[in-house]
């Protein structure tokens, strides 16, 4: 009934560039889900430059970032060199 509250506060693309980040990794897409990383890096950058995003979006973005940070540290195929770093 509510459906429309639990978007309030977020920014559409930064949170399709994390759904598709996030199912490019579910799906082992590796070559995509480290282009969709920069993309929201390099969207998260814009967005903040230009004042898009509030202060609390800034943090929640910046942590959410982080996270995939974490998750992406050594996600490549056996040969490849992380590029994104």
């Amino acid at each position: 009934m509510f459906d429309f509250i639990k978007n309030i506060g977020k920014n559409k693309q930064l949170e399709a560039a994390i759904a598709r980040l996030q199912m490019n990794m579910s799906n082992n897409y590796k070559d995509a889900a480290q282009a969709d990383y920069k993309e929201l890096i390099d969207l998260y950058a814009e967005f903040t430059d230009k004042g898009v995003l509030s202060d609390r979006q800034k943090n929640y973005y910046k942590e959410v970032i982080e996270d995939y940070r974490v998750k992406m540290h050594n996600y490549t195929h056996k040969d490849q060199k992380p590029y994104w770093q």
